[in-house]
């Protein structure tokens, strides 16, 4: 019996709330495939879990002696047993430069599950450069209920729309590249107008006092949706709109357009602006994109997810399994490096064990 089918536990491990939805499809891919998943959350993961997953504590979790631990965060506990996977918590959104961001080596896993060409070929080099990780191209497994099925809860945020576009505003809680504070009052101005309906959701992280005059917009042209729900919302909506969150990258898989309000990095699939007055001239843009513009669109989708079959997950697994086989060769050793990122995971969990 090798060490994939020896143990059949697994771990989905969580530092945030919108970490849910990605490990949700996930668990149901592992389910299907005969493993034992089972949560373990940990600081604003705490709130929140997954339907039929059951969730366990930090000493649970080591209890188990996992096969692996698939991670939608930055870190992952490197005391679990089992192979470590990361999945990524967003796209690359160039907030930050590559030695800080997406592309940043932790010395904490041995797979990474990338989502398209434009992840897998950097971590490529870096895993030739370092050898102690493998690499995958999956696709991301939050995006499976984009491509795959009837998504109820999509079709029950569109209903209040009728016969109107829908537009979804969406925003980071990065205080110097957020458009919530900025576009509050444009936005409330096209919710009250009622040419389009609105689903309006913000991240996790921002300020509750921001959070709650969006949540006031609701009414019959508008609603709040909250991050658990994001995926549906962007299967819902026609259009984006929203700054330099990791949000635009996922809607733009859909061949949909987006604006984009001051992004960081702006490319020719977003129709980006600086002003809040020209709010409405970008939205109307957006919904008669021209040939150029759907060609960047359809261009830039391809290069960071091209799969479009919603078997993400299932690559996740056979890639893990895969690992475990030694398939992808012999690893080497972690860096010594990492042992401070190591010591830090066992001071958030609050576990000193061995």
């Amino acid at each position: 019996m090798d060490a994939t089918t020896a143990a059949r536990d697994c771990i989905l491990f969580a530092t945030e709330r919108y970490a849910w939805p990605i490990l949700a499809p996930l668990a149901s891919a592992l389910h299907e495939a005969g493993y034992r998943p089972h949560v373990l959350g940990v600081g604003n993961a705490c709130e929140g879990g997954l339907v039929d997953v059951p969730r366990v504590d930090v000493r649970g979790a080591v209890g188990l002696r996992p096969w692996a631990v698939f991670s939608a965060a930055n870190d992952v506990p490197a005391f679990l047993s089992g192979a470590k996977v990361q999945l990524f918590h967003g796209f690359n959104v160039e907030k930050r430069s590559d030695a800080r961001g997406h592309f940043r080596i932790r010395g904490l896993f041995d797979l990474y599950c990338t989502q398209g060409p434009a992840t897998t070929q950097p971590f490529r080099e870096l895993a030739r450069r370092d050898g102690h990780f493998a690499v995958v191209e999956t696709g991301w497994p939050k995006l499976d209920p984009l491509f795959s099925g009837v998504v109820p809860l999509a079709d029950s945020l569109r209903a209040p729309a009728g016969d109107r576009p829908v537009v979804l505003f969406a925003s980071t809680f990065t205080e110097r590249l957020s458009a919530a504070p900025r576009l509050l009052d444009a936005i409330a101005a096209e919710i009250a107008g009622g040419q389009r309906y609105w689903l309006l959701t913000l991240h996790p992280k921002t300020a509750p006092e921001l959070v709650e005059r969006y949540r006031a917009l609701a009414g019959a042209n508008a609603r709040f949706v909250e991050t658990e729900d994001l995926v549906a919302a962007e299967r819902a909506a026609d259009v984006l709109l929203a700054d330099t969150t990791s949000v635009v990258s996922e809607f733009v898989v859909q061949r949909k357009p987006v604006v984009t309000f001051r992004n960081r990095a702006p490319r020719p699939h977003m129709l980006d602006f600086d002003e809040p007055a020209r709010l409405p001239d970008m939205l109307a843009r957006a919904f008669a994109p021209d040939a150029a513009l759907t060609r960047a669109i359809a261009d830039y989708a391809d290069s960071i997810h091209p799969s479009r079959d919603g078997h993400a997950s299932q690559r996740v697994v056979a890639a893990t399994e895969a690992l475990l086989r030694g398939e992808f060769g012999r690893l080497r050793r972690k860096p010594a490096s990492s042992w401070f990122r190591r010591l830090q995971a066992r001071a958030e969990a609050g576990y000193w064990g061995r």
